[in-house]
């Protein structure tokens, strides 16, 4: 968790909520991860579940190694699925 309070944050730095990335438009949503670091990827991962194993220390620890950007980007993008609030539906 250090490196992640130790980072200049994405989500801080632009006044970006967490769960925007649940709101927007999928290609907007892959728009936004060309944007994202490592950190901020893993520091949305952590937000969004509390219970996963993202932090460096944690992957460590679990699975010896650390998550890399392209496993966080993929665990990202399944979840934001999961969790897409749909805004623009109509009754018919």
């Amino acid at each position: 968790m250090d490196l992640i309070n130790a980072h200049k944050s994405f989500w801080k730095e632009n006044d970006y909520p967490y769960i925007k990335v649940v709101e927007i438009p999928e290609a907007e949503l892959i728009q936004l991860i060309t944007k994202l670091s490592r950190t901020d990827v893993i520091e949305w991962l952590i937000w969004n579940d509390r219970n996963g194993v993202y932090s460096d220390e944690s992957s460590i620890r679990e699975f010896g190694k650390a998550m890399s950007i392209e496993e966080g980007i993929e665990i990202m993008l399944r979840q934001a699925e999961e969790n897409r609030v749909v805004t623009h539906w109509k009754v018919v």
